[in-house]
């Protein structure tokens, strides 16, 4: 019976409960040299995101403290959380429909903690400490100088590079130029906001050079899904068991040997797939949650089996059914619904982006009052307005009531200027002929025009007297 017992514990904890320290080794390929390139372009766009504007808004922003967010220079305010919700739960099914197709790339290749830990920090690691039995040998090692050296030099590297994350992290919630009046005010003129910035710097530096894979394992539920997400027709990395164990199972390489004719398989228990795995795990166990699918494995296999002339592909991209039975990749039932959704969902965000108005506006009777008629006989109810400017200019606006022959008359001015990026409150009265009552409480439409232009129309009601 095949020994499980590795599932029943993290490879990064001891028996003793204590950590167990990951020294990988330096990955080398054709797939962590386009992960590498991958990761060059979301690292530029991550570090360039918060100069890059669109119409004056940022191209991201998630304003949490003023509730302010922006995507792709439209900016959403508490009136429109819906579509960002909307969007988030996209993105969520996104992420689903991704891991039951594909697996968990997207932490191997997209995930903002990998990128950082394997692209940035990891390969500072290498240049400073050197590969992994370098690396072994100076944990080992007493404080001595070279020791301390190297410490306190790639610390120090790591303490930037935290804090260049942080001051860009904190550029993605409060806006690029919010941040530089911040730097110019100095640790003097506002010690509470970077005091926060230390506390974040902190954080990224206690992730990177510290806590690392065990964010992966431990702290980021992604890996828990997987678990619930994949099927037998999930594309993974996996290992090719039947090939690699072959009828006599794995066995060291001898030069002179045909493993065709022997019944041995490919594997050569070189165990390069484990020493080179950022989380710690022998990718030949089977699928296991510590796997991101980082392809470092898959490199590793791929160098060896060059080397002793067999083929590559013992560890690779595949699903279970495609290793057990030779099947192809298909669609099942659950990709179709999952794609449905995710559809639809697409959909509605785009309907509901297209149709959001630049000027958000709400219309409300005063509560409390009741209608007022007037010498002629006219009706008349008092309203609050409030509207908000989502766009980097000044909107000149006009209030018509459309759905009703009748007046607006506005208190204490007639023109409406809504500055960019804020909010305008006012009261009105408006005031309909008796005679174009039908009811008690009419609903009416009125229209929110930009130099003569429509651009929404509001709905609300309008009390009159009761009808016997």
């Amino acid at each position: 019976m095949k020994d499980e017992s590795f599932r029943d514990h993290i490879g990064t904890i001891n028996e003793d409960g204590s950590r167990h320290f990951i020294f990988p080794k330096k990955p080398h390929g054709k797939f962590y040299n386009a992960r590498t390139y991958v990761s060059w372009a979301l690292l530029a766009f991550f570090f360039i995101g918060p100069f890059i504007k669109i119409g004056g808004n940022p191209l991201v922003m998630i304003n949490v403290l003023e509730r302010k967010f922006s995507l792709f220079g439209s900016m959403f305010y508490p009136q429109d959380f819906y579509i960002f919700v909307l969007m988030m739960i996209t993105g969520i099914v996104f992420v689903v429909l991704f891991t039951v197709v594909f697996g968990r790339i997207f932490c191997g290749w997209l995930c903002p903690q990998t990128i950082f830990l394997e692209m940035v920090f990891r390969k500072i690691e290498f240049a400073i400490d050197g590969d992994r039995i370098q690396q072994m040998k100076l944990n080992r090692m007493p404080w001595n100088s070279e020791k301390y050296r190297k410490r306190i030099s790639k610390w120090l590297i790591y303490f930037l590079i935290s804090f260049v994350i942080a001051n860009t992290f904190l550029a993605y919630i409060i806006g690029v130029d919010q941040l530089f009046e911040f730097i110019l005010e100095g640790p003097i003129g506002n010690p509470g906001g970077y005091g926060s910035l230390m506390i974040f710097t902190a954080a990224f530096f206690f992730i990177f050079a510290s806590f690392r894979e065990q964010a992966c394992i431990i702290a980021c539920p992604y890996g828990r899904l997987q678990g619930v997400l994949l099927d037998r027709k999930s594309i993974q990395v996996s290992y090719d068991y039947i090939r690699g164990e072959g009828e006599l199972g794995r066995s060291k390489f001898k030069k002179s040997e045909d493993r065709s004719t022997t019944g041995k398989g490919d594997c050569i228990d070189c165990n390069q797939c484990v020493e080179v795995c950022p989380t710690g795990i022998d990718i030949r166990n089977g699928s296991q949650l510590e796997c991101v699918n980082c392809t470092a494995c898959m490199d590793a296999c791929d160098s060896v089996m060059e080397n002793v002339n067999l083929p590559t592909g013992l560890i690779r991209y595949a699903s279970e059914d495609n290793i057990a039975n030779g099947e192809k990749p298909t669609f099942n039932s659950r990709i179709i619904a999952y794609t449905s959704v995710l559809t639809i969902l697409l959909i509605a965000v785009a309907s509901l982006l297209f149709l959001r108005s630049d000027i958000d506006t709400n219309i409300l009777r005063l509560p409390g009052q009741l209608y007022q008629t007037e010498q002629n006989g006219d009706i008349s109810n008092v309203f609050t307005y409030k509207m908000v400017n989502k766009t980097n200019f000044d909107k000149a606006v006009e209030l018509k009531l459309i759905s009703h022959e009748g007046e607006i008359e506005m208190v204490g001015h007639e023109a409406i200027i809504v500055e960019a990026s804020k909010r305008y409150e006012g009261t009105l009265f408006i005031k309909i002929s008796k005679d174009k009552l039908k009811r008690t409480k009419t609903k009416i439409v009125i229209g929110v025009y930009e130099e003569g232009e429509l651009i929404k129309k509001v709905k609300t009601n309008f009390i009159g007297p009761m009808k016997f």
